[in-house]
């Protein structure tokens, strides 16, 4: 069965919401405080600490599979709200300065990432609740592709429009964007869930199908499997940005080439991530785009040994953020495919926090390597590229299992 366009249109759209205000500040914001003299170090800390709602969202999570209006749509009636309030911090975000506030403008991207990430609970559940097993692949597409157009436009293409339309601008056009988003999912209708979906449960059954889940056979090395696939990546990642700068990349040629045509790359990725998801087995799929992911993680670690050009970085990062994106996309797929049914958005957001938390630690872990035990950026690529080699290993115990079904109480 396919996706039905509007289906597929409606959880693209909810999800570029949140990819918005963390494309601003993955994207923009480091290169910006990079050139205003931030040392690697406490950009590395500090980036993670705007992201923490996204690690710490699985805390709330049962709220949103514990509560919701059954007249307006157990998810619709979280995210509506939600949008309005994201809608409401850009405003106010407009009207603070570029320069001299901010720990002003930092609360507020902080903020915009408590709201995205509790939003992000609910489309979550959302699609859990609606895709079938035969739509993981297209639904995930619409996840990751809806999100990545959310920080090419956030992060890239406001950013660049900026110089136009001016700081305020910038927040105002978000802001604009998220209410077209909520006045289409105001007038969509959200379907009743799927089999073994309970609408409403109280709070020891939640508790306990939670644990449940966690009880399951190979949740261990699941667990250890989501945690780890994107840790040597990240620590590339978080470092390629400041490489650039300190290698003498000017920030719009950055913005340019990462915010956008990287972004946008990793966008078409997804895309084939999907594809690939639909068509093959779930854990040949990861095999397939675990392994093509390295060589691109390589190829920055040639960057930073042989020297910089232009075309050397546009090759490396439109081929690293392809496959990365195809990875991406793949493995949400696996990820939606484990979640037990009847506590969609709270099992999926405990399966997405681990995700967050294992490679959480390799921005700092970076920065500590290049600015406390002088490490090279070539020495530091090369730490990620091994990293991402060992997780391929992981594959082999979860081979049995992977394409399984979770099993269902």
């Amino acid at each position: 069965m396919k996706l039905s366009p509007r289906k597929l249109g409606l959880l693209s759209a909810l999800y570029f919401v949140q990819g918005m205000p963390f494309g601003f500040q993955a994207i923009a914001l480091p290169v910006y405080l990079r050139t205003q003299g931030v040392s690697v170090l406490a950009l590395g800390f500090f980036l993670q600490l705007l992201a923490l709602p996204w690690l710490f969202k699985a805390l709330w999570a049962p709220l949103v599979d514990r509560y919701g209006s059954t007249r307006i749509g157990r998810r619709k009636s979280w995210i509506l709200p939600l949008q309005l309030s994201l809608a409401a911090t850009c405003v106010v975000a407009a009207f603070v300065p570029a320069q001299g506030a901010l720990p002003l403008l930092l609360g507020l991207i902080l903020l915009m990432n408590l709201i995205a990430a509790t939003q992000d609970v609910a489309v979550d559940g959302f699609a859990a609740d609606s895709l079938r097993a035969e739509e993981l692949g297209l639904g995930n597409t619409a996840q990751v592709a809806g999100y990545k157009l959310g920080m090419i436009t956030g992060g890239g293409i406001l950013v660049w429009a900026s110089q136009f339309i001016g700081w305020k601008g910038l927040f105002l056009s978000m802001a604009a964007l998220c209410l077209v988003v909520f006045g289409v999912m105001l007038f969509a209708r959200e379907s009743a869930p799927r089999e073994r979906a309970s609408p409403r449960t109280n709070w020891r059954e939640v508790l306990g199908q939670i644990k449940e889940a966690l009880r399951l056979p190979g949740t261990v090395w699941l667990l250890l499997f989501i945690g780890t696939y994107k840790f040597g990546e990240t620590l590339s990642d978080v470092l390629y940005k400041f490489f650039l700068v300190d290698a003498g990349i000017r920030p719009e040629q950055i913005g340019l080439w990462v915010g956008t045509w990287g972004t946008t790359t990793s966008l078409l990725g997804s895309v084939v991530g999907g594809a690939l998801a639909t068509r093959m087995p779930l854990l040949g799929a990861l095999t397939l785009t675990a392994t093509l992911r390295v060589f691109p993680l390589v190829g920055r670690w040639w960057l930073a040994t042989a020297g910089v050009t232009d075309e050397g970085v546009i090759g490396v990062t439109m081929a690293e953020e392809f496959f990365g994106g195809a990875l991406t996309t793949v493995m949400f797929a696996f990820m939606m495919s484990r979640v037990d049914r009847r506590i969609s958005a709270t099992h999926f957001t405990l399966l997405a926090s681990v995700e967050v938390a294992g490679k959480s630690p390799g921005g700092p872990l970076g920065g500590l390597l290049v600015e406390k035990a002088h490490w090279s950026y070539a020495q530091a690529f090369l730490l990620g590229v091994g990293l991402s080699v060992a997780f391929l290993f992981l594959l082999l115990p979860l081979r049995r299992k992977a394409d399984s079904p979770t099993p269902q109480p």
